[in-house]
């Protein structure tokens, strides 16, 4: 029986951000800085590279939006290329000039930038990677696994939003470079990942993601969903200070 990649997503504003600057890439689809009432599943053969990404417009700069857009829809469009580990490191070399450039010459863009995060899968290996705050995680029997690298200081205690980035594509006045964070794990069915923001982890910690995350599931669609609706109210319980976005991927046959 062929195997098959199922993803279940949502993006949103929250409670204190005016509008969402967050995108977001599952396979060849976008979602770019609008927002959705409930989690919507997409299912995809496990076959050629398929990427699920999360791109995170970085607040308190002009053209937020308008950079992980661009990062989330260049993903959608190359995702079926990227074959390994230097195919995506070059992907997002790719991206990181590609902000610049679409902010040179517009001072209403002038140091727009994004943070990514994400996965591309294919059989029997996943790819994973990152730039900035963004996280991807295994969800495992014992808990969460984190298998991104932040790009960005710890919180101090108290505080439930990231005040610095470390490293980001785009978000400077002149062209710089990147080091993006890129791994290969092995994917076989049945392993489940979390893709998302710092809108959902900034106020949630990992411990009560992971007992979201470990509820009884029936290895279902409509399970997925719900859990990624929980996920979502647990951010908004927190006071939702930031867009969230998220995607739920499971590996099933």
């Amino acid at each position: 029986m062929a195997a098959y990649i199922a993803v279940s997503a949502l993006s949103h504003e929250g409670l204190v951000r005016e509008h969402n600057e967050d995108s977001l890439t599952v396979g060849p689809w976008t979602l770019c800085a609008t927002v959705t009432g409930n989690p919507q599943t997409l299912l995809f053969p496990l076959g050629p590279p398929c990427v699920v990404a999360v791109a995170d417009g970085l607040g308190g700069h002009p053209g937020g939006e308008v950079a992980s857009a661009l990062v989330a829809r260049r993903l959608a469009a190359d995702g079926a290329g990227l074959e390994g580990e230097e195919a995506v490191r070059e992907e997002l070399q790719d991206c990181n000039r590609a902000v610049f450039a679409a902010a040179a010459g517009e001072p209403e863009l002038a140091a727009m930038g994004t943070t990514v995060a994400g996965l591309v899968l294919m059989p029997g290996q996943a790819v994973v990677f990152n730039v900035g705050d963004s996280r991807v995680y295994q969800v495992a029997p014992d808990g969460l696994r984190r298998v991104s690298v932040d790009d960005s200081p710890p919180l101090p205690p108290g505080r439930h939003t990231t005040s610095v980035v470390t490293q980001t594509l785009g978000g400077s006045l002149g062209p710089t470079f990147v080091e993006p964070h890129v791994r290969t794990v092995p994917l076989a069915a049945g392993d489940r990942y979390l893709v998302c923001s710092d809108g959902l982890t900034d106020p949630v910690p990992e411990e009560e993601l992971a007992q979201l995350l470990a509820r009884p599931h029936d290895g279902t669609d409509r399970a997925d969903g719900k859990a990624a609706f929980e996920l979502w109210k647990a951010a908004i319980e927190a006071g939702g200070p930031d867009n969230i976005t998220l995607a739920l991927v499971r590996i099933d046959e």
